[in-house]
C-alpha cells in the first residue's frame, strides 16, 4: 500500500472515531467516598516535510485516576497513564503511582512519574498537535543533523521509583522536592521546583524554576533525540514564565544541562524558547520558537538547531478541534494538519 493510501486509511478511521465520539466527556464515576475518572486525548493527521509526501502523524494519551476520601480533608488514590511516547521508548506506562493528598499540607506521590521540577514547570504557548512541550513530533518526522534537547522543561525521566512532595496549588507560591532511585540508569536523582502564580487581575502571570542533581548516570537517556549519557554526575536548571493579558499569552522558557566527565558523544547543552498565542472565540493561533545547542561544554563538536512553528486551531466543539501547523526545523520546512479529540 502506498504512503498516500495508508495516510487516507488512517484519516478515515480517525474521522469515524471523532464522529462517533461527538461531545463525549471524561468517564467519571463517583460512589460514596470513591471516585474514578478517565481522561485523555488523541491526535491524528498528516505531516509533509518540504510540503511533499504526506506521512501519517499521531499522538495519544489515556490517564485513569482513583480517589478515596479517607477522612475530612485527606484523600488517597492511584494514577495510571499510558501514551504514544511511552510505547515509542519501549515502556508499558507513562505514569503509575499512588498518592496521599491533604487540604492542609499538600500532596505526596510514590511510584513512576515525572519529577516535581517538571510538573511545576511552564512550557511554550502552542495550539497545534505536534507536542511542542514534550519531545516534539517535529523531530520524529524531520531528523536533525545532530542531537537535540527537545523541550525546555527540566526532566530526570519518569521510569525510576520516585517520591514527590509538593505544597498546595491554591497558594501563590507552590514548591516541591523529588527523590528518585532504584534504577540501573543512575544512583539517585534529587529535583526541586517552585512556581509563583498570580491568576487574578488584568495581567495574569506564572513563574517557574527548577533544579536537579543526578549521581552517576549510566547509559541514561532522558531525551529520545539525544545520545545516552554516562558521566560522573548531571546537573540541570530551568526557568520559565507565562504572561497573559486578555486573550494574549506570552511564554519564555529555558533549560541548561551539564554533565561532568561524560563518556562518548555529549548530550548536555541548552534549550531555550519563546512563543505567543491568541484566542478569539473558537479560533486560536500561536507562534513558537525553540533553540537547542548540544555538546557545548566539552572540546568536541557541538550542534545547534532552530525550530519555528506557526499553528492555527479551530474548536469545533468542547471536545473536538482541528489544527494546522507549519514551520521550519533543521533547515527543512514542513506542513502538518490534523484533528484532536479530548475526553
Amino acid at each position: 500500500m502506498s504512503k498516500s493510501m495508508k495516510f487516507m486509511c488512517h484519516m478515515a478511521v480517525w474521522a469515524i472515531a471523532v464522529a462517533a465520539a461527538g461531545d463525549a466527556m471524561a468517564w467519571d464515576l463517583t460512589r460514596g467516598r470513591t471516585a474514578f475518572k478517565v481522561t485523555g486525548y488523541g491526535t491524528a493527521g498528516m505531516f509533509e516535510p518540504d510540503f511533499v509526501d504526506a506521512e501519517f502523524v499521531g499522538d495519544w494519551r489515556v490517564r485513569g485516576q482513583l480517589n478515596y476520601a479517607a477522612m475530612a480533608g485527606q484523600t488517597v488514590g492511584a494514577v495510571y497513564a499510558i501514551d504514544a511516547l511511552a510505547l515509542e521508548t519501549g515502556r508499558p506506562l507513562r505514569e503509575a503511582f499512588g498518592f496521599w493528598e491533604s487540604s492542609r499540607y499538600g500532596r505526596v506521590e510514590l511510584g513512576m512519574t515525572d519529577s516535581i521540577a517538571r510538573k511545576l514547570g511552564v512550557g511554550l504557548p502552542d495550539v497545534g498537535g505536534l507536542r511542542v512541550n514534550d519531545q516534539s513530533l517535529v523531530y520524529k518526522k524531520i531528523s536533525p543533523d545532530g542531537p537535540v534537547i527537545a523541550d525546555t522543561t527540566l526532566s530526570t525521566g519518569r521510569y525510576a521509583l520516585r517520591v514527590n512532595a509538593v505544597s498546595l496549588p491554591t497558594r501563590p507560591v507552590q514548591y516541591g522536592l523529588s527523590v528518585a532511585g532504584l534504577t540501573d540508569d543512575y544512583n539517585f536523582a534529587v529535583d526541586a521546583g517552585m512556581k509563583i502564580r498570580r491568576p487574578t487581575g488584568k495581567v495574569k502571570t506564572a513563574f517557574a524554576m527548577g533544579a536537579s542533581f543526578m549521581d552517576a548516570p549510566d547509559n541514561y537517556r532522558a531525551d529520545i533525540y539525544a545520545p545516552r549519557v554516562t558521566a560522573d554526575w548531571r546537573a540541570q536548571v530551568s526557568a520559565g514564565m507565562n504572561l497573559q493579558y486578555n486573550s494574549w499569552i506570552w511564554g519564555l522558557s529555558a533549560r541548561v544541562i551539564y554533565d561532568e566527565n561524560p563518556v562518548g558523544v555529549q548530550s548536555d547543552g541548552v534549550a531555550a524558547g519563546t512563543g505567543v498565542s491568541y484566542d478569539l472565540l473558537n479560533y486560536s493561533v500561536s507562534l513558537s520558537y525553540l533553540f537547542t545547542d548540544t555538546g557545548i561544554w566539552g572540546d568536541g563538536h557541538s550542534y545547534a538547531d532552530h525550530t519555528g512553528i506557526l499553528s492555527f486551531r479551530y474548536k469545533y466543539s468542547k471536545n473536538v478541534d482541528g489544527w494546522i501547523s507549519t514551520g521550519l526545523s533543521t533547515r527543512q520546512a514542513f506542513l502538518s494538519a490534523g484533528m484532536r479529540l479530548t475526553f
